[in-house]
Parts: structure tokens; sequence; C-alpha cells
């Protein structure tokens, strides 16, 4: 696939300094492109790279006297990055039809244009909305329905009366819809709770690999539009996620957690059950959350701080060494002196 660099700044909305007439067949990073390549240029920290990149052309917000090839000037080279490697990318494969090899229940319903890969199980009064692409190894269980331009990738698990919406997309190794973790202890044994709800996930929703997301206890566990999640990120039951949050590798939020609108939650980070976490708000890496956190708070640590006032306490960590040996002199000292007031008087 190529463009000359004209269409590029049409696509992009921007304009061309320089020969608009030259072909561009890829886009890489300022570091890896070659001649035929463009690449971006969005913060002066890559300066050093504009001198020795081999790129064709660079998208870049203003014109960058010290790079000698053609330019094309954008309010946001990131979100053109963005639109660019979108076009450049090589489209989702799909499997021609429905495979023999895998197994539709008579009961389901299926859309048009749907792709399904062998060894996918598909079971009864399930719906696949218009062209939906199951890999192998899928398994869509009793009961649930997935909307249209969805994919899910090898080897998920979709768990009966789960509910997907459109133009989701769903990593390997994914399991939605299992248990959620609820027992009641009696003479020393736990009794499991039987969990009765659901999962419902919305529009443009993507889940990384490896995720765990629970069915609720009653009702649904909710997963907003447009929410992504990395890697190994579990989501107990009766969560609620509001739109648009993303939520980093390896975190843990706990049952019964609502968590707002475009809220940041970093890698590793555990958060106790029943808690609120409200708009906006921003939790860093590794923290651990023991309270509920207001909208557009930025918190850190274990427990989790306002977050400058964890800098500072980080900061008095690390001379706690010296503060030690500072106050056993000073001790010594109080002692010495109450030594000679006793002795005086």
């Amino acid at each position: 696939m190529s463009f000359s660099l004209e269409k590029i700044a049409d696509i992009v909305k921007g304009r061309v300094i320089g020969d608009p007439n030259i072909v561009i067949q890829g886009i890489n990073s300022l570091e890896h492109a070659t001649e035929s390549d463009i690449s971006f240029y969005f913060s002066p920290k890559y300066k050093a790279l504009l001198k020795v990149t081999r790129a064709a052309a660079i998208l870049t917000k203003e014109r960058i006297e010290y790079f000698p090839g053609p330019q094309v000037l954008v309010d946001d080279p990131k979100r053109a990055y963005v639109e660019l490697a979108a076009l450049f990318a090589t489209p989702v494969p799909r499997y021609p039809g429905i495979s023999s090899e895998a197994q539709v229940h008579e009961s389901a319903i299926i859309g048009d244009g749907v792709s399904i890969y062998p060894f996918v199980y598909i079971g009864e009064e399930a719906k696949i909305g218009n062209e939906t692409i199951l890999f192998p190894g899928v398994y869509v269980g009793k009961g649930v329905s997935i909307g249209s331009k969805t994919v899910i990738y090898p080897n998920v698990t979709i768990l009966e009366n789960t509910v997907i919406g459109s133009e989701v997309i769903i990593h390997s190794g994914t399991v939605i819809g299992s248990d959620g973790f609820g027992f009641v202890q009696q003479e020393k044994a736990s009794i499991k709770i039987p969990q009765l709800g659901n999962v419902r996930i919305e529009d443009k929703v993507e889940i990384g690999a490896n995720c765990c997301i629970d069915r609720a206890t009653f009702g649904s566990t909710v997963i907003g539009r447009g929410v992504k999640t990395d890697n190994l990120v579990q989501i107990a039951h009766n969560v609620i996620i509001g739109e648009n949050t993303i939520i980093v590798a390896q975190a843990g939020i706990s049952g019964s957690v609502t968590i707002g609108k475009q809220v940041l939650i970093g890698g590793q980070v555990g958060i106790a059950d029943h808690l609120e976490i409200g708009d906006r708000a921003m939790i860093a890496s590794q923290s651990g959350v023991a309270k509920s956190i207001d909208a557009g708070q930025i918190v850190s640590g274990t427990p989790a701080l306002p977050h400058r006032r964890w800098l500072r306490a980080m900061g008095i960590v690390g001379k706690l060494p010296e503060l030690s040996d500072r106050i056993r002199r000073l001790e010594k000292k109080v002692a010495t002196l109450e030594k000679q007031s006793n002795g005086g008087e």
C-alpha cells in the first residue's frame, strides 16, 4: 500500500512543505524509518534523531529547519500518526464464512458476513452480530450476545449470558463471565455463593490478553463504552467501570467497586472492594487503594495517598537512616543534660 505525500496530507488535514508527489509506503519511528517511510516528531527530546533519520518525510506541528526532507504540518502529530498507522496496518485476517470444523448450535443466530474459524464453539441461543470475527478456540456459551464488527482472538472463553457490544476487541486467553469470588464461612468451611448475574461489555471496548472479568452475583458486571484494559487485568464481580477508563497490566479490582469515567489506573494497582473511584482520577502504578478516591484526584503508594503528599513521604523515607542517627545523638545529649541537671540540684 502506498500514498503520495499530498494524499497523506489530505487524510490528516495537514499542509505539505516540500515535494507533495513523493510516494510513502509505510510509517515508522524516526530511529527505524526507511527511505520509503513517513515518521513523526512531537517532542524536542527526539531532536538528535531528526539529524540521522532516513525517513522520507515527517509529521510535525511546526516546520523543522534542520530536517532536509518534506514535512506535513499538522495540529497534533500524535493524532495524525494514529490515523496513518491505522491506514497502513494489516487488516485482521478473516475466515471465509463459517468453518465446517466449528460447532454452532442450531438455535444460534449468526449475522451477515460473520467469520468463524475452525474449532469455535457457539452455544444454544447465542447471537453473533454482522461482520464479527471469531478465531480458533473461542468458546461462546449459552445465551451470549455479541454485537457487530467485534474481533475475538484465539482461545477466549465467553460464558453464558454475557453481553458484548459492537466494535469490541478481546485478545487471546481472556475469560469473561467466570464466577465471582464469593463464599460464606460456616463451621470452618467455605460455602460457595451462586453467581446469578452476568457481564455486560459496551461498544468500542478493548480487553487485553489473559484478563479475567467475573460475572455479577446479581445484576451485571459492567465495562463501559470505550474502556481499554491491558493484559493480565482482574475485574471482580459487580464492578462497574465508566466510559473511556484505561487500566494497565496486572491491576486487580475487587468486587462491587464503582469506577468513574476517564479514570487512569496504573500497572499492578490493587483496589479494595466496595470503593468508589471518581471521574478522571489517576492511580499511579503499584498503588494499594483502601479508601474511595474523589473525582480528579491523583494518588500514589500503599496505602494510596494524594500524589504530592506521597512524593514528600518518599523523600523522607530515603533520609530515614540519617534521621535515625540524628535522633540517637539527640537522645544521648538529652540524657547527658538530664544527668548534669540532676547533679546540679
